[in-house]
């Protein structure tokens, strides 16, 4: 069965008014072009969930290897238009809609375009996801659900202005919050070394404070194929929300200290970094979604092996470019302080498990640290 006899008109057509009534509360000769947007998204959203779930059955039943992209930035477009046309659904949609007097184009301009990169790297991380889906290999792409994207443009009085780009201001149609893939990622604190029965030693993270990493699934489809891989976007929430005890002694600001600084984690793209504040933010959103997909990967992959000799042969991180680099550091460390193995095992897995993807050889392109922000945590426990 093709794409194209997978839905009637008329079933495409009765989904979109029933959908109307039951979302807004209006027929479709009432509704407004926002109202039948979000109709016709759970439509097309139906289509593809169907899809979805297959396409990971069979990824699970064969065991297949994996190649996560982890990114800064996605710039995938608008979810609504990437799925018509990629489920070879156009013709029949834009009929349908006209049918009932609708304009598609103005259904498809009303869905916020989420700005999560800018410029050629996000582009470019989209064009891999949305080349890998087509191609049928099983991967992820994995990076931060920013609530603003990096900006929306107004021009007054004939000068561009800058606006926070809110584009989750009318809520979030296509992503799928996976509560139950949460993780936990741990800044801060002080690093303990314990001497094991081998003389090696292991690092234990102590008296930090814990964000938790909630992950939102977006469909990413194959063009003609019925493979849908997924895009996962990382939100960040605190551990402890409120601390009352804080705000009953009259100190306001910290009780809601761990909120704000979850908040920051991923409100924005590319925080200005012209200030230590700014490039210490940049840093603990790429340790953020880096700790909390590789902790999230290794844990479904010990649900099934019990090697991780065979982990390059299951997985691959893909790095695009310097921001995701904190990687290696990061497996290094879930391998050798986490898993107990010997350094030069974890070592051998790291180098064949992740890969890097150079954009250019400029300096100011490759990002620097301040030694200020690495301290010495484990000074003196030893």
């Amino acid at each position: 069965m093709s794409l194209l006899d997978e839905i009637s008109k008329e079933e495409l057509k009765e989904k979109i008014v029933e959908n109307v009534k039951i979302i807004s509360r209006k027929t479709i000769d009432t509704a407004s072009a926002e109202q039948v947007y979000e109709a016709l998204a759970f439509t097309i959203r139906d289509l593809v969930t169907d899809k979805w779930i297959a396409t990971h059955d069979v990824y699970n039943k064969d065991d297949v290897k994996v190649v996560y992209y982890l990114s800064m930035e996605f710039l995938m477009g608008r979810f609504l238009g990437n799925a018509v046309l990629n489920l070879a659904l156009n013709e029949k949609v834009k009929s349908v809609l006209a049918e009932l007097n609708i304009d598609y184009n103005l259904v498809e301009d009303s869905e916020r375009d989420p700005g999560l990169g800018n410029g050629g790297l996000g582009r470019l991380a989209a064009c891999f996801l949305d080349s890998l889906s087509t191609l049928e290999y099983p991967a992820y792409g994995c990076g931060i659900r920013y609530h603003y994207g990096i900006f929306e443009q107004k021009i007054e009085n004939g000068f561009q202005v800058e606006k926070p780009d809110n584009w989750l201001e009318n809520g979030d149609l296509w992503g799928v919050k996976r509560q139950e893939y949460s993780q936990e990622v741990i800044f801060g604190g002080h690093v303990r070394a314990v001497k094991q029965p081998d003389g090696r030693y292991r690092f234990i993270q102590e008296d930090g404070y814990t964000i938790v990493a909630i992950p939102y699934d977006y469909p990413i489809l194959g063009y003609g194929c019925n493979t849908v891989n997924t895009l996962r976007l990382w939100d960040a929430k605190a551990k402890n929300d409120f601390d009352l005890d804080s705000f009953n002694e009259g100190n306001y600001s910290k009780a809601v200290e761990e909120q704000n600084l979850a908040r920051t984690l991923s409100e924005v793209l590319y925080p200005a970094d012209d200030k230590i504040q700014g490039k210490e933010l940049r840093l603990k959103q790429q340790y953020f979604f880096i700790s909390a997909t590789l902790q999230r990967v290794i844990g479904r992959f010990v649900k099934v092996h019990d090697d991780f000799d065979l982990l390059p042969e299951k997985v691959a991180f893909q790095l695009n470019d310097t921001h995701p680099t904190v990687a290696i550091a990061e497996l290094m460390r879930i391998l050798v302080d986490v898993y107990d193995l010997p350094w030069e095992q974890a070592w051998e897995i790291t180098k064949k498990t992740c890969a890097y993807t150079n954009h250019t050889i400029m300096s100011e392109a490759l990002e620097k640290w301040p030694t200020e922000l690495f301290p010495e945590s484990c000074q003196g426990c030893i």
